[in-house]
């Protein structure tokens, strides 16, 4: 028993070094779960510490145990911070020799052998869901039980004592999602800095947990394979209403599939209803379904019929038939997507698709002949290297598949060298290909020329992309030095692309370096008489690049910049262009291009002012494509209402 409120600690990071906080969900909800029960509740103080991905361990170790050290310590672990929790769990045991430290986290989770045999400071690792099995640890030791003697505790693996890991039966999945407090509806997490303001870069939440599917890949909370949950309406709807009150920009929801089920649709219309009284939230990214049924239909139709923004996702991760057989997904609807895609392009609508690099089976031949089969309908593809997840059927089957792996130098993701289908050298090349498609079509620099390139050009994406990567190699302006050097260590380093891609976005130079490739390089190759309206919609697509000056810079009257005055439209600062761009109407042309319509008549030069959501500053280092569209320029005429 103790005579004092119980010190615990729950400690997150996230993955991307921002101006804004990441909100710390996870630890959130355990908080809030925890202090929902009176008996923990009178007898235990708990914090939260959230740091950010560019928080050294030094800088997080003194922000910690500056003042001391709790008696419980629990890190929400991940592949990016393992490495970081596991060090600060050893400064913790040299200031608190009988303090528990607790990880959690799908990083951890079922992986206790290794777990404890590198980092014996960890004293517990939670399997599967943490909210309630972090409230009976509470209890334990609130009650003065030994952390080596936690037999009645489910869900957990722990350190008996000697070299003996003891492993409880595993706790059954929470029925009733309602049961774990709202950490935004308790105040577990905060809505406000010191200064009244929401402090977060987008509102993080699940409607749901679980996923019927089980790819080969992917280990999503541990609840793959599983019928999936869904929390209360009515508790989503105060959700909605409390963000929509602190003028949440953006919901992303942490969700497996969303659009799959009826009550999908019951929150999208909560969150227009909410926007409707309210002005926000106004737009919401998730992981859509990778089966899209009618209520998905129904979901994008009341989104856009509302002006409620989104990116759709094509999650297809390979377009080979015999590698998706190997992934264990040929048994979803994802080869219905053209169709899709075609509708989505033709509504006007946003859309993505995401492809891995590396899945057993793949090769250089059929991913280029899959991506620019996907780029034929959706231009921003975002391509990721394949990583080997603990507890993913790749992970354990490796042998079956060759492959050989290393893990991550400041991080513990296991990075594929080489497998049966893919050797070395053609790893080395994709890393290259997959950071110059990350910098110009996914985030995306070029947006609305991939189209028109294609079908007046005749030169695809990957074609584009890889005269790109040939000039990074041989252009001798030292403006083509950072971009060279991030594509070549791209395949070591897996955070080359932020800097790069800052340096892009607010640099005059970098731009030019891009026209200059473009006129030497990509117009000499498409018949003359297309040359310049390609021209056209290339510079239209640099000239809206967000508004954005590198700190070592000064504005430049060429380009975007802070400079420029602002305006408010619908709640939102921007900067506004006067005058900006004299030419023709670039997205009504894309459209109809996308429509198959004549496009003739809208060709006519005119002069238009640029509209550019103020804040690109806070989302630029995070590479986070979905979020950095919304500060792309905007014509007038594209918020719905007349702007001169």
């Amino acid at each position: 028993m103790v005579d004092r409120p119980l010190q615990v600690w729950l400690v997150q990071q996230g993955v991307w070094a921002m101006s804004l906080e990441s909100m710390p969900l996870a630890s959130g909800y355990l908080k809030a779960t925890a202090l929902q029960q009176d008996d923990i509740a009178a007898r235990a103080d708990i914090t939260i510490h959230n740091f950010d991905g560019g928080s050294t361990l030094f800088g997080m170790a003194n922000d910690l145990f500056a003042a001391g050290a709790p008696d419980v310590i629990a890190f929400s672990v991940l592949g990016w911070n393992y490495q970081e929790f596991a060090a600060l769990a050893e400064t913790f045991k040299q200031l608190n020799p009988d303090g528990w430290v607790v990880f959690g986290g799908n990083h951890v989770s079922h992986q206790a052998a290794r777990v404890f045999g590198m980092h014996p400071h960890v004293d517990v690792i939670v399997n599967g869901e943490g909210e309630f099995t972090f409230c009976e640890l509470l209890r334990a030791r609130l009650d003065g039980r030994s952390v080596r003697a936690l037999h009645a505790v489910d869900g957990i693996s722990f350190q008996a004592g000697g070299h003996e890991i003891v492993t409880t039966r595993d706790r059954p999945r929470i029925e009733n999602l309602d049961d774990i407090a709202s950490p935004f509806l308790t105040g577990a997490i905060p809505m406000t800095d010191d200064e009244g303001r929401f402090p977060y870069d987008v509102a993080l939440l699940e409607t749901n947990r679980g996923c019927p599917y089980k790819c080969s890949f992917c280990y999503w909370g541990g609840a793959v394979g599983q019928r999936v949950r869904a929390f209360s309406r009515e508790r989503l709807r105060a959700e909605i209403e409390l963000f929509a009150r602190h003028k949440v920009h953006t919901l992303v929801l942490c969700d497996a599939n969303f659009g799959m089920m009826p009550s999908d649709l019951e929150f999208v219309e909560d969150v227009i209803a909410a926007r409707e009284e309210h002005g926000y939230p106004k737009s919401i990214e998730t992981s859509w379904a990778k089966n899209k049924s009618a209520v998905f239909y129904k979901i994008v139709k009341a989104m856009k019929d509302a002006g409620l923004h989104s990116s759709f996702t094509l999650a297809l991760q390979t377009l080979d038939e015999d590698t998706l057989d190997l992934m264990n997904r040929r048994n979803m609807k994802v080869n219905d997507w053209e169709s899709l895609a075609e509708w989505l392009g033709k509504e006007g609508l946003d859309c993505y698709a995401e492809l891995i690099w590396g899945a057993p089976g793949e090769t250089i031949e059929t991913f280029m002949k899959g991506y620019d089969r996907l780029a034929n309908h959706v231009s921003r593809v975002a391509v990721y290297p394949m990583l080997i997840l603990p507890n993913t059927s790749y992970h354990t089957d490796r042998e079956r598949f060759g492959m050989v792996t290393v893990r991550g130098n400041t991080d513990d993701f296991e990075y594929l060298l080489s497998h049966d289908t893919m050797s070395p050298r053609d790893n080395q090349y994709m890393h290259r290909f997959i950071f110059v498609s990350r910098l110009i079509a996914e985030n995306p620099v070029l947006r609305f020329v991939w189209a028109p390139l294609r079908t007046l050009g005749g030169i695809t994406q990957s074609e584009l992309i890889r005269s790109l990567m040939e000039w990074f190699e041989t252009d001798q302006h030292p403006i083509a030095e950072p971009f060279r050097t991030g594509m070549v260590n791209s395949f070591t380093d897996s955070d080359v692309l932020a800097p790069v891609l800052t340096l892009l976005y607010g640099s005059d130079d970098a731009k030019d370096m891009l026209r200059r490739w473009w006129a030497e390089s990509t117009i000499p190759r498409v018949p003359p008489e297309v040359r310049p309206l390609l021209d056209a919609v290339f510079e239209y697509d640099l000239i809206t690049l967000p508004a954005y000056t590198m700190p070592s810079q000064e504005p430049s009257p060429r380009h975007a910049n802070e400079s420029l005055p602002q305006v408010e439209i619908d709640g939102d600062g921007y900067y506004v262009w006067r005058d900006g761009w004299k030419g023709f109407d670039v997205p009504a042309f894309s459209l109809a291009l996308r429509r198959d319509e004549p496009y003739e008549h809208l060709l006519t030069e005119s002069v238009h002012s640029l509209y550019y959501k103020v804040g690109a500053d806070h989302f630029l280092p995070s590479t986070n494509h979905e979020e950095i569209l919304y500060y792309m320029g905007r014509l007038g005429r594209q918020f719905g209402t007349v702007l001169t």
